[in-house]
């Protein structure tokens, strides 16, 4: 590795985790006003209404998780198995036009979440602080 990259690894490192939590805080912000219409729209895409809460605590504090560096590795394996069951529950009709593109973007999400779980959150995280 070039001195240039391990002086950045650590920033990167931190903005990947930024950025792959940030789909998911924002998510759960613009359905915590109301949880009963996204328990409808879960039900209307053929999933229970009964889940918009853990999903809703999944993608808050899991994306808050993500950005912390807190729990990164239980919580990169917990969104990645989140991002792959959704898409293949959510985005199973590949013949609505934007279906394919969403089954995609889960797919490079599960692939992001699975990197984080293998290499772990990096020096400037939670994680690292308790652990030296």
């Amino acid at each position: 590795m070039t001195r240039l990259a391990q002086w950045l690894d650590p920033y990167v490192t931190l903005l990947g985790r930024v950025l792959l939590a940030a789909l998911f805080l924002l998510a759960s912000l613009s359905n915590a006003p109301d949880l009963a219409g996204f328990g409808e729209k879960l039900a209307g895409e053929g999933t229970s209404a009964m889940l918009a809460g853990p999903v809703f605590y999944l993608q808050l504090f899991g994306g808050l998780a993500m950005v912390l560096g807190l729990w990164t590795r239980p919580v990169a394996l917990a969104l990645a198995a989140f991002c792959i069951g959704s898409a293949l529950i959510s985005y199973a009709d590949l013949d609505a036009p934007t279906d394919m593109v969403m089954l995609l973007k889960n797919i490079a999400l599960t692939g992001g979440f699975l990197y984080v779980f293998a290499h772990g959150a990096g020096a400037i995280s939670l994680d690292a602080r308790f652990q030296g």
